[in-house]
Parts: C-alpha cells; sequence; structure tokens
C-alpha cells in the first residue's frame, strides 16, 4: 500500500518545532506523534495506535496530527450523530459516522471527521465499506471545535473538504455556543442559540434549534444534595 503524502513533504529530520507551528498553526506540541518521526508516518501506523493506544490521529504530510476530544466535544459529537441517524436510517439515505471514522480524503491525507453523513450514490458499489480507512468523500462533514484546534488547522481542513467534493460543512463551537454553516471554504453563516439548524440541500427536512442541540442533559438531583430534596 503506497502512502506517500500527496504534497511534497520534508525529511523527518527537518520538522523542527518552528516548523511543525508554521504549517500547523500554534498547535499544542502534544498533538504532533514523535514516533514515528513527523514526515515518516503512513496509514498503518494511523490504525496502529488506533488498535494499541486507542488514540485517533490524522494523518497529514507523513505527520501524525492526534484529535482533540474532550468529554463535551465527544458528548456533542454523539449526539449529533444519533440524531443524524433517527432521520437518515428510516429513509435509508446512506451512512452516518461519527467520531472515530476514518476516511482517505487523497494519497497520505487522513481524516476524521466527528460526524459525517454519506449518501449512497458516493458509497462505491452503494455497500458498506470493509476498509479501515476507505477511500470516501462525504456530502456533510462536521467538526467539533476544541480547545487544541487552531484556526489554521480548522482552515486547512475546510478547504480540503471541499476541494475534495463535501457539500456541507457545519464547526460547532460548544464555547461559544454557535454553529458555523459552510458552503463554501469561504461562504458560512455563524447561527447563534436561537437559530436553526438544517440539512439544506444535503439533507432537506433535518432541522434541530442550536440551542437546542448544545444544551447539557441535567440529571434529576441538579441542586439537590445527593438527588434528595432539601429538608425545610
Amino acid at each position: 500500500m503506497s502512502t506517500a503524502p500527496a504534497r511534497a513533504r520534508k525529511a523527518a529530520t527537518e520538522w523542527t518545532v518552528a516548523d511543525l507551528q508554521r504549517r500547523f498553526g500554534p498547535i499544542p506540541f502534544g498533538r504532533i506523534r514523535q514516533n514515528p518521526p513527523p514526515g515518516t508516518a503512513t496509514e498503518d501506523d494511523v490504525l496502529w495506535l488506533n488498535d494499541h493506544e486507542n488514540r485517533l490521529c490524522e494523518l497529514v504530510d507523513g505527520i501524525l496530527v492526534e484529535k482533540t476530544v474532550g468529554l463535551e466535544e465527544s458528548w456533542l459529537a454523539v449526539r449529533l450523530a444519533v440524531l443524524l441517524s433517527l432521520f437518515v436510517d428510516p429513509k435509508n439515505l446512506g451512512l452516518v459516522t461519527g467520531e472515530g471514522g476514518t476516511i482517505r480524503l487523497a494519497e497520505g491525507l487522513v481524516r476524521i471527521p466527528d460526524v459525517a453523513f454519506f449518501p449512497w450514490n458516493r458509497i462505491p458499489d452503494g455497500q458498506f465499506p470493509e476498509q479501515p480507512i476507505p477511500d470516501l468523500v462525504s456530502d456533510l462533514a462536521v467538526e467539533v471545535v476544541s480547545r487544541g484546534n487552531t484556526r489554521k488547522e480548522m482552515d486547512e481542513k475546510l478547504g480540503e473538504y471541499f476541494e475534495k467534493g463535501v457539500r456541507l460543512v457545519w464547526l460547532v463551537r460548544p464555547r461559544t455556543r454557535v454553529v458555523d454553516v459552510y458552503t463554501s471554504a469561504d461562504q458560512f453563516a455563524r447561527l447563534t442559540a436561537s437559530a436553526t439548524l438544517d440539512g439544506g440541500e444535503v439533507l432537506p427536512g433535518f432541522s434541530i434549534v442550536v440551542g437546542d442541540l448544545l444544551r447539557k442533559p441535567e440529571g434529576p438531583g441538579r441542586g439537590k444534595p445527593n438527588g434528595k430534596r432539601r429538608k425545610t
């Protein structure tokens, strides 16, 4: 299997911290895997880390970049994947994947959107892919932006998604409670809590109020010690 990156890449010894920050922005250095050395990683390394260390890494220019997923980001990704699946599955529109769904956008370029929707007409032979990293392009890609993500990193992902044929991208920003809806790499609408997020031409009929999507669940004992009412 050939895993040479689509772009010309530097030799491993040439990637300094300054080089990596110019490439990805002011990214936390701990997100860049040093073994294998930057510039030498392959798709086999992506799979090995997932299998042996339960770590999700994207592959860019022969560099393994660890995904940033905290509890809130994971909860939002799962929540949105479930909501989309409840809409997609009864109509048999295609596949909805979650935060572990690795895809090959180009040779040597592996991305892992937090949520994605693949209509059947974009899946070879309309059959569930058996490869761990299939060549697939989604109609919808969702990224839940975390503190460790840089603007340069997200801008590059947007460019790659649309260059390869993704039709719609949602950037969910839980800390500012907004969702940026992109229809191209440089055209987006920012939806606040009172606005409705819909599937547009990609998933007509799907919709949810942004505030409802972002609202965290509350346990039955919220505000009460040990879940019991205070005695008066």
